[in-house]
């Protein structure tokens, strides 16, 4: 993702493509025999993934799409961010060893999968293919993935703590 791109992906796609290296990672914490260092390294890779993925959403695609039709979905999906963050904030803080990590990475798992597959992918993505044109979701993507890779770069999981009282406002 911290690649700069020759060809554009428009927003939806962007997201489709951050969903699936979230589960990618996941996938390699839960199945892979990780030594410590290992560990610690694809947790923080999925955890600034997470926080920057999260915080491109609500400050440029959901106040971008909302609509009348979106409304309902986006203030839940505010909510959903809210608890993924919760998660990863007590993950965060968490041995990496401790049963009480792989009880949470299995939560964190299921809240992820249920917002990006269930209510965006699902639901959101299907209402904004027919709300905004070809040229909008490009133009969009743009400037979601400009933000994100700015977000990388400066360790957001760090900043996750800080957000975890009240969802964030669109």
């Amino acid at each position: 993702m911290a690649s700069v791109r020759t060809n554009q992906l428009n927003a939806l796609d962007l997201l489709i493509e951050q969903h699936d290296e979230v589960d990618q990672l996941i996938k390699q914490l839960e199945e892979e025999d990780l030594d410590g260092q290992k560990k610690m390294f694809v947790f923080f890779e999925l955890a600034d993934k997470l926080a920057a993925h999260a915080s491109m959403e609500e400050q440029i695609f959901y106040p971008a799409v909302r609509a009348k039709q979106t409304e309902e979905m986006l203030l839940e999906a505010t909510e959903e961010h809210l608890a993924i963050k919760r998660v990863l904030a007590d993950m965060l803080v968490t041995d990496l060893d401790a049963p009480r990590f792989d009880a949470l990475l299995s939560v964190l798992k299921e809240e992820v999968e249920h917002h990006a597959r269930d209510e965006e992918e699902g639901e959101l993505f299907p209402k904004l293919r027919n709300l905004m044109s070809g040229e909008e979701l490009a133009a969009l993507g743009g400037e979601m993935l400009a933000l994100f890779e700015q977000l990388l770069s400066t360790q957001p999981r760090n900043n996750v703590r800080n957000e975890t009282d009240k969802p964030a406002e669109i």
